[in-house]
Parts: structure tokens; C-alpha cells; sequence
């Protein structure tokens, strides 16, 4: 699930391919970047923002650029050795390619693919909130955007990524196991908002530098999540089969009994 660890990972797989590294060779299969080529231009950093990547360049003339790309669900980079088969994902679903002296990047049914100014970064990521795994975490104002929308389900502002930055589906639903929480529980009615967030930040960081996503410390298969992915399986603390319902625009995991629901607001007039 590419959610803020995932990106974060694939930033530094790609900072160790490319970094410092002089473009030898560009592709782009999407229309808007058709005819951009990037050759002998300079990679000068790979970042993450959130479940935003970052690949900071250089051009030959001197200005800086970033690439920024969004993985959603299904997005993903891969990097090779030259003359290494790519077996990432179908060469159809492949939208750019660099190529430099020792490695070939790859990038997969990308999303939001854009090169703009590097001084122009924040028109594509200013408007996220706290990035849980960067430099400039501020546990203090993510709970404060988060407490700004007292009505909104804990559940829908969680994933609202201009609260704070990186938490998916998969920790949405973690988290609120964890701490008890129902997802459709109004912001204004967590017990400890804090708490929450403070969790959130420590589940991506536990993470972060492998690509098994793991809640419960288990890397078993089967036995990473304690309700994510587990409809209709007994809960790992009271046994209570797990319920997959939608919230919002996505699917929620819960346990009825350890995540007790407050009365939802009635839907007629």
C-alpha cells in the first residue's frame, strides 16, 4: 500500500540509484512530457512529501527542477542495473524513464507526473500538512488541523493529507484499532487527539527502510494488521468478527466491540 513510508522508501532507492548522477537518456510516455529530454541534466536529490516524490534536477543552463510524481494505489519507481530485464510491472503501464551512467529508473502507472521550477514546489505540495516522517514533523500543528474540523469522522480527517501528510487507508485503520477509536467518531469526540497522532507518527516510522507494513510487529504473512484487509476474521483481542463498511470514499476495517461507535447522525430530515 504506497502510503508515507512507501514513498519514503522509493525516494531513497531512488537518492542510491541516481544522486549526483548525470542523465544519460529521458522517456516520457505521458502527452503533457512527450518531448521533455532530460539529458546531461543532474540529479541532484530524491524526496519525499507526504505520498508526494520529489526528484530534485539540475539543469545544464544552471536552474533547478523537480519531478514530482504521486503513486496513489497502484503507482510505483523500480531502479535497475543497466542491461538489467525490467520486471517491475508491464512495459505499458511504464510512463518515464531515466537512464544515467549506473542505473535506470523506471517509473510505473504514475500519477500527477509534472516537472516544474524547484522554487515552485510548494504550488504542488505547500497546501499538506506535518509530513509524519520529515525533518520538520510538528506533532503539535497536526493536531491542530486536525481539531480545526470538530465534525468531520476522525476516520475522513485522518486520510485528509492537509491535516498531516502520509497516513493511508491501512494506518487510518490501524491506528484506530490501536487506540480504541471508532472511525466515524467526530474529531471533537477523540479522547486523545494527541495520542492519536503521536501513534500515527510512530507506525510509519517503525516502518520506514522495509517494504512490509507491519501494525501488529509480526512480518508473517497474514499476521501484520490487526483489522486492515480482515473482514469478516475474529478480532486478535476479543475474537468479534471484523466489519469492512465505506466511509467517505473509502473502505474502513473496524472491530465493533473494541472500537464501541457512538450514535451515528441520523441521515433523514
Amino acid at each position: 500500500m504506497p502510503e508515507g513510508d512507501t514513498v519514503w522508501n522509493t525516494a531513497r532507492v531512488l537518492q542510491r540509484a541516481l544522486a549526483g548522477a548525470r542523465i544519460t537518456g529521458s522517456d516520457f510516455r505521458v502527452p503533457q512530457l512527450a518531448t521533455t529530454d532530460l539529458t546531461d541534466w543532474t540529479v541532484r536529490e530524491s524526496a519525499s512529501r507526504g505520498k508526494h516524490l520529489l526528484l530534485r534536477l539540475g539543469a545544464p543552463t544552471g536552474e533547478h527542477w523537480t519531478l514530482h510524481s504521486h503513486l496513489r494505489m497502484d503507482g510505483a519507481w523500480r531502479a535497475y542495473a543497466p542491461g538489467e530485464r525490467w520486471s517491475g510491472r508491464p512495459a505499458h503501464l511504464i510512463r518515464v524513464v531515466l537512464r544515467s551512467p549506473g542505473a535506470v529508473a523506471v517509473g510505473y502507472h504514475l500519477h500527477d507526473l509534472t516537472l516544474v521550477p524547484t522554487a515552485d514546489e510548494g504550488h504542488l505540495v505547500g497546501h499538506l500538512g506535518p509530513d509524519l516522517l520529515g525533518a520538520d514533523w510538528d506533532p503539535a500543528e497536526a493536531v491542530r488541523r486536525l481539531a480545526d474540523h470538530p465534525e468531520q469522522t476522525i476516520g475522513e480527517a485522518l486520510l485528509d493529507q492537509r491535516n498531516l501528510a502520509g497516513v493511508g487507508n491501512l494506518y487510518k485503520c490501524e491506528v484506530l484499532f490501536l487506540r480504541g477509536v471508532s472511525p466515524w467518531t467526530p474529531v471533537e469526540k477523540v479522547p486523545d487527539l494527541p495520542g492519536l497522532v503521536a501513534l500515527s507518527q510512530r507506525l510509519l516510522a517503525a516502518n520506514r527502510g522495509r517494504w512490509t507494513q507491519s501494525s501488529t510487529g509480526s512480518l508473517h504473512r497474514g499476521q501484520t494488521s490487526y483489522v486492515y484487509g480482515r473482514r469478516a476474521q475474529p478480532c486478535r483481542r476479543c475474537g468479534t468478527a471484523i466489519r469492512k463498511e465505506e466511509l467517505g470514499e473509502r473502505v474502513t476495517y473496524w472491530c465493533p466491540v473494541c472500537q464501541p461507535e457512538l450514535p451515528r447522525p441520523s441521515s433523514s430530515g
